[in-house]
């Protein structure tokens, strides 16, 4: 007799919009004959960031039916506003207050729509006993998975996930206060955290398309995740080594507005030292260069800017500091 898990698929309303149009998603969970965790992962909480969506596509159709051990819950649009608009952020009119949802979580069923909307996932999330929040970044970002520094458990998940790159990123008091000036105690792996659930962000190379070495490594580790957890029979499959890096905030901004050319020979995964050469901002009319960009600090640089009209302020490229173990 076959063992195989129950599949259910539930149309959730997230809120709803002034005309009184609903605002709905949908939420599939998995569950088996066996006892075990429950695992909550979603997608797409950033509209652009769709490669997440198509990794829970293919999970539907590979994960096994037998064997199952506990509840795999699973969420391809978190954010159905975005995901339409195929944007990172909700147009003002529609919440002034908090346009960004991955800086709302719990939530609040009395705030604004992204802290509705985030409370309505948080009924599911909130009951996991783990928590996955796929993302996908730009082209030129090296695929890295952030967990919250000091927290082992979800170190230990970020570990089974398996990408080369993990970021330890220091939250609560060990945070700068730029990272609470914008809002990142909101994170949804940040509160989750907080209340005592493990919880990973893998950031997936490449956004607003679907593009296979993302959605191929987002499969593995999110079957790595649950075969660490024993939901799944099977060996997690691990790479090298992964690097350990901290600072998700390593930014180094652009002092001026134009131009933006890299360094030809920088490349994502290099070490890179302070004071080294990573490219110019030039003005477009005039040709002076306006900033010679440098590094500020020793570590890898695991994203770079390709997006050559840059304003003053916006980041150039990424730097994270490798952790000494």
């Amino acid at each position: 007799m076959t063992r195989s898990a129950r599949h259910r698929r539930e149309h959730v309303t997230l809120a709803r919009l002034p005309s009184g149009v609903e605002i709905t998603t949908t939420v599939h969970s998995y569950e088996g004959p066996d006892d075990g965790p429950t695992v909550y992962v979603q997608a797409a909480q950033h509209g652009r960031e769709i490669n997440g969506t198509e990794v829970l596509r293919r999970l539907h159709d590979e994960l096994p039916t037998t064997d199952l051990a506990g509840k795999l819950v699973a969420v391809p649009v978190a954010n159905p506003l975005t995901f339409d608009r195929i944007s990172y952020t909700t147009p003002e009119v529609l919440d002034s207050v908090n346009p960004n949802m991955n800086r709302v979580w719990p939530g609040d069923f009395d705030g604004s729509l992204h802290q509705r909307m985030a409370a309505a996932l948080w009924t599911y999330a909130g009951e996991a006993d783990v928590i996955v929040d796929l993302h996908t970044g730009s082209p030129s970002m090296l695929t890295h998975t952030v967990f919250t520094q000091g927290d082992d458990r979800s170190r230990e998940l970020a570990e089974a996930f398996g990408t080369d790159l993990l970021l330890a990123e220091p939250s609560g008091e060990d945070a700068p206060e730029t990272w609470h000036r914008r809002g990142f105690d909101g994170k949804l792996r940040v509160a989750a955290s907080a209340e005592g659930i493990p919880a990973i962000t893998p950031e997936l190379a490449h956004n607003k398309q679907i593009v296979e070495d993302a959605v191929s490594t987002g499969v593995r580790g999110t079957l790595n995740v649950l075969r660490h957890l024993g939901v799944l029979d099977g060996q997690v499959i691990a790479g090298e080594s992964p690097q350990v890096a901290r600072n998700h905030l390593g930014r180094v901004d652009a002092a001026e507005s134009g131009l933006f050319r890299p360094n030809p020979s920088l490349e994502l995964g290099q070490r890179v030292e302070t004071g080294d050469h990573l490219g110019h901002v030039y003005h477009p009319s005039t040709y002076e260069v306006l900033q010679r960009v440098e590094c500020d600090r020793d570590g890898i640089c695991y994203a770079i800017t390709r997006e050559a009209t840059v304003k003053g302020g916006d980041r150039l490229v990424s730097v994270a500091i490798p952790v000494e173990e």
